[in-house]
């Protein structure tokens, strides 16, 4: 259970709170994002062969990993400085465990919350929120790790403007010891395939 201390007590941080209260603060802010990801990750699971049941659960998965930002929103959307204090990174480092204890409360399906827990892991044991490493860390984590963030890399922050795609592919290429090689490889194959590197849009996967 995520605490925060409130003078000498604590207090449950979710208490009372649902999935649609995070979703109503900002939504509109990381929707585009979310399915963005939640599509390519749909892709690149199918490509590597994953069973229809896993294609539904990361294409889900991708639609709820920032959840946990929504609650510390105001240090993300709105922002005009050019660069984020070390203790707004720090919070915001927070959000996959307050995702995962927020999709916990929902009941949703472990292998989702772990998901959402896991996804800013990198393969060589430099991420977080635990410094997993390799296959400690779960398949789908490992694929909507590329598909974020790539997704971050071709959109707009508040501290700089998109790359295009082929800019941004090569920079996942220089940080490549944070993804899994084969998730990566797999990767490449779709981005190519749908000619994501052409534009930003990929098309839906319509469950198929």
């Amino acid at each position: 259970m995520i605490k925060e201390k409130a003078g000498n007590d604590e207090r449950d941080i979710f208490v009372g709170e649902t999935v649609n209260v995070y979703l109503s603060e900002d939504f509109d802010a990381g929707l585009q994002h979310a399915v963005y990801v939640s599509n390519l990750a749909y892709k690149l699971a199918r490509e590597l062969g994953l069973p229809k049941e896993d294609l539904q659960e990361i294409a889900l998965a991708g639609m709820l990993h920032d959840i946990g930002k929504l609650k510390i929103s105001r240090y993300i959307y709105g922002r005009k400085e050019d660069t984020m204090q070390i203790e707004e990174t720090r919070y915001i480092r927070r959000h996959a465990k307050l995702g995962e204890q927020i999709l916990r409360k929902q009941g949703m399906p472990d292998s989702i919350c772990d998901m959402v827990l896991y996804h800013h892991e990198n393969y060589d044991g430099s991420g977080y929120p635990f410094n997993l490493k390799g296959e400690e860390i779960p398949l789908g984590a490992r694929i909507l790790r590329v598909c974020d963030v790539f997704a971050a890399l071709i959109s707009d922050r508040p501290y700089r403007k998109a790359f295009d795609g082929e800019t941004a592919l090569l920079l996942l290429i220089d940080e490549i010891k944070n993804f899994d090689m084969r998730v990566f490889l797999a990767f490449q194959s779709v981005i190519h395939s749908e000619n994501i590197l052409e534009g930003r849009d990929i098309p839906e996967h319509h469950g198929k």
